[in-house]
């Protein structure tokens, strides 16, 4: 596991940027090349976009030069299946934007902490999504991305300081591995999870372990996910939390109504979870 702008593990502590993408090129043969565009690129995709609009200036132009590297990046590894950079706005931005109200409305009403100064993890980060946007949107927020793969770190790494993010950690681990780990261990206010895995897998062993009693899970889903909530209720259960609401999302988005299932957690996660890395995919509980 390494986590990577406030401490590095297996690595020196003094390793820059620089020295850390050779050790991990030579393990990957992935050599990032950087492209730098211009705004205009993505200006006219995010004019009718109402989740941006609520942005300052400074974050509107921080969100175009991710979906700029991005889309730059994309080109030499697999970090999105969307090519357009108006595809991003309405598939990712948008869609990450969105579960900002429900995680506000649910954390003021059932969490005793502020809302201005939550720690969030995002697990299964891949590019970024929604993490590195909430982290822009909310720069009060300390923001941490859990990522499994090498490039894609490389890739957040470049991201963030590119952006210039000083909220932002990276965590390169498994789910299961950090889980375990006591340095992270229940100590989220809230835990948000995108397109990773179904509920009883998702909610149970990868993310609610993170989270603090008191403190939320949220997980961003489809239009219809109620089979999968009735699924994942009792390894919500068995992880300390229950299932706090279902809500709608107004994402503003051409791909269809989303949901944010938010879960509240009352009492510790058992030492027993999350199990070993591989066992919650092959047997849910």
């Amino acid at each position: 596991m390494v986590l990577l702008r406030n401490r590095v593990f297996n690595f020196p502590v003094s390793l820059s940027l620089g020295t850390f993408i050779k050790h991990i090129e030579r393990a990957s043969n992935l050599k990032p090349t950087i492209t730098t565009r211009r705004f205009a690129s993505t200006k006219s995709s995010i004019v009718n976009a109402s989740h941006f609009d609520t942005l300052n200036p400074l974050q509107k132009q921080q969100v175009q030069l991710y979906i700029d590297s991005l889309l730059d990046w994309n080109q030499k590894m697999n970090l999105t299946a969307v090519k357009e950079a108006s595809d991003v706005m309405d598939r990712h931005i948008e869609d990450s934007l969105s579960i900002i109200p429900p995680i506000q409305s649910s954390y003021i009403s059932h969490c005793e902490s502020s809302f201005e100064n939550l720690n969030l993890v995002d697990v299964g980060s891949g590019a970024g999504l929604p993490g590195l946007i909430l982290a822009i949107a909310c720069p009060g927020w300390e923001v941490t991305l859990l990522e499994s793969l090498n490039k894609r770190c490389i890739f957040l790494e470049h991201a963030v300081g590119l952006i210039g993010l000083s909220n932002v950690k990276i965590i390169r681990g498994r789910a299961e591995d950090v889980g375990q780990n006591q340095e992270f261990r229940e100590v989220f206010d809230v835990a948000v999870a995108r397109a990773v895995a179904e509920m009883r897998i998702l909610a149970a062993e990868y993310c609610l372990p993170l989270v603090r009693v008191g403190g939320l899970f949220v997980a961003a889903k489809g239009h219809a996910p109620q089979e999968e909530v009735e699924r994942g209720k009792r390894a919500i259960s068995l992880m300390g939390a229950s299932l706090l609401e279902t809500c709608n999302v107004n994402s503003h988005s051409p791909y269809g109504q989303r949901t944010a299932i938010i879960c509240l957690k009352h009492q510790p996660t058992p030492n027993k979870y999350p199990r070993e890395p591989g066992t919650p995919a092959k047997s849910p509980l």
